[in-house]
């Protein structure tokens, strides 16, 4: 994972750009007709550092887990919830533990601040661009229940 996160679009839009635009301009930028790769230093190093910029990338994409797990340690009974909170979208959006999306709020302490209640009115009638859980509910009210009560258990460090 790439930290901090505010960096994340730089490693997976600016670099990959800027590599790509610097392979596409290097026969502008090096008009050598030498073959040999020692007699071509910016040929060489533009190919070099694009393919140490990629392994990076490739390594760090590898390493950064799952988008659907929560690495953060829960109590046997919410771990049914983790895994329906995990697999609902929620990550994509919103980060727990390291886990997750900055685009909407922290949810790693939001038991805290909100309790179930607050937090199943805000599943249902959430504010955009939030979707709405209310068909979630209507169709597994069950796994809805579990969900809800997984959020809410989630304190931050104690």
């Amino acid at each position: 994972m790439v930290k901090p996160p505010e960096l994340v679009f730089l490693a997976t839009i600016g670099i990959p750009t800027i590599c790509l635009m610097l392979l596409i301009m290097l026969p502008f930028f090096d008009r050598n007709p030498e073959r040999n790769p020692l007699r071509r230093p910016i040929a060489t190093t533009a190919g070099v550092a694009v393919i140490c910029a990629m392994a990076y990338l490739s390594i760090e994409g590898a390493l950064a887990g799952a988008p659907t797990e929560i690495e953060l340690a829960t109590a046997p009974q919410y771990q049914e919830g983790k895994e329906i909170t995990a697999t609902s979208g929620c990550l994509a959006c919103h980060k727990i533990g390291e886990n997750g999306n900055t685009l909407g709020p922290a949810l790693t302490d939001i038991g805290q601040r909100l309790g179930p209640q607050a937090i199943e009115r805000t599943l249902i009638n959430p504010t955009p661009p939030m979707p709405s859980y209310q068909s979630f509910r209507d169709d597994n009210p069950e796994q809805f229940d579990k969900l809800v009560d997984y959020v809410a258990s989630l304190k931050g460090s104690e």
